[in-house]
């Protein structure tokens, strides 16, 4: 029997859980706490909305049937009467931004936002018939699954970046190959294409002509030998730098937030790590707040370029986004330079890879944050520049899908809550003949 899940607000995305830190507590806990009998709403069901009463409120889920979590005194949750109002409805109606700014208007905490039910019930919503509620969800409901299958295609991709790292540059897979075949008298070359494409000898013999014989110059650019280094054994040629002997990395800064010319009207992208906290995909097209030429000039790193890494330094460490756009940062990130040797793609998937040590040298007693200094000092092994030419070249038609695809989100969930008022009020008609967004 499996466990149950305990939430958090810190779980509760943007319409999805986050679970990659989240606890987990018996099943017989779980019905300690959340009891079949009981006729309170505390045992979550479907189609319940849970949200996060501290900080963001903006985070929403729509529990499903085959759900099982239990949840902390951090989340609330409010269950539609189904005889009056749709779930779906309801979810989508309190994802719009109209509710957000009048809860926001409401919102207690100086130092982090927190709320009530009672609050969130007494907030007014437009509330057409069953039918017609029924009929807005379905509507947005199609936008919202078409997001997820995008979001879906962009974890495989991401995957698949990141496989690729941890067999070249972790583990060495082709290099180790090539020693295991020249020790067995077999062709070192040919079983590291096996490795690298994933084949077996018989179907690389199917390969196009060209295709192999790319497959066969990559597989040709990795050593048949190991060696020894401070960092354990490498592959030959590869030598052991550090960080910051390897790129340049660089950090942000607030301008004074009580300065309008600094804000008011602003132009430049200017992002914190909050930026990041919702992002599905490693790859930032927007930021909540820009800044003026003015404040620009108050960042001494000031505009950071296209393919820019974006790594949070603090308050979590370890947030990762590729810049899709120029933009300032605050004084929460470290930001990564590409450069002729090192792509952003390469260079995001080292600190992916590399995250257990980049989290290790953090400090701080309020909370942990690893400065500059502390990341620029990490080892970093320096592959043959050839290789990892070869990687970027593989890894960037992947990242050019994910940018792809997160662009047509972001343009899916504009239109989405451009509707949403629009469908409420009436201003869009329904009628039978409306198809889904895919038609």
């Amino acid at each position: 029997m499996r466990d149950s899940g305990y939430l958090t607000s810190k779980n509760i995305g943007q319409g999805f859980l986050k679970l990659d830190k989240i606890d987990y507590i018996t099943i017989d806990s779980f019905d300690k706490l959340f009891p079949k009998s009981s006729n309170a709403i505390k045992r979550p069901q479907a189609g319940d909305i849970l949200f996060g009463i501290i900080g963001t409120f903006g985070n929403l889920y729509l529990y499903k049937e085959n759900d099982l979590f239990g949840f902390s005194s951090s989340i609330g949750i409010l269950r539609p009467n189904k005889e009056k109002i749709s779930s779906e409805y309801l979810y989508h109606v309190m994802n719009g931004e109209d509710f957000k700014n009048n809860h926001s208007a409401l919102n207690a905490g100086s130092v982090q936002g927190y709320t009530n039910i009672a609050t969130v019930k007494s907030l007014r919503i437009p509330l057409p018939s069953l039918n017609v509620q029924k009929n807005i969800a379905k509507i947005l409901t199609d936008f919202d699954k078409k997001i997820h299958l995008n979001n879906q295609i962009n974890q495989t991709l991401e995957s698949i970046a990141q496989a690729i790292f941890k067999s070249w540059f972790i583990d060495f897979e082709p290099v180790r190959a090539k020693i295991a075949a020249k020790q067995e008298g077999k062709d070192a070359e040919l079983a590291a294409m096996c490795v690298i494409s994933g084949k077996s000898e018989e179907e690389l013999k199917q390969m196009a002509e060209d295709d192999f014989a790319e497959l066969q110059a990559t597989a040709a650019l990795f050593p048949d030998e190991l060696v020894e280094s401070e960092l354990g054994d490498v592959p030959r040629g590869w030598v052991v730098s550090t960080v910051g002997e390897q790129v340049q990395t660089v950090g942000g800064g607030t301008p004074s937030t009580k300065n309008a010319d600094f804000w008011d009207n602003g132009i430049h992208h200017w992002t914190t790590p909050k930026d990041l906290s919702n992002l599905t995909d490693k790859i930032l097209l927007n930021t909540e707040r820009k800044i003026t030429d003015i404040g620009l000039k108050k960042i001494s790193s000031g505009i950071l370029p296209k393919d820019t890494v974006l790594m949070s330094s603090r308050a979590p460490v370890g947030y990762l986004a590729l810049a899709k756009i120029e933009v300032a940062i605050n004084q929460g990130y470290i930001a990564i330079l590409p450069n002729t040797k090192y792509s952003a793609e390469y260079l995001i998937q080292w600190c992916e890879a590399n995250m257990a040590e980049i989290k290790g040298r953090a400090s701080g007693t309020t909370f942990q944050e690893i400065s500059k200094k502390n990341f620029r000092e990490i080892s970093f092994v320096c592959p043959d520049d050839k290789v990892v030419v070869s990687y970027t070249k593989t890894v960037k038609t992947l990242y050019d899908e994910i940018t792809s695809k997160a662009k047509e989100n972001q343009s899916l969930i504009n239109l989405r809550d451009t509707l949403l008022p629009k469908l409420m009020s009436g201003e869009i008609s329904l009628n039978k003949n409306m198809g889904s967004i895919d038609d």
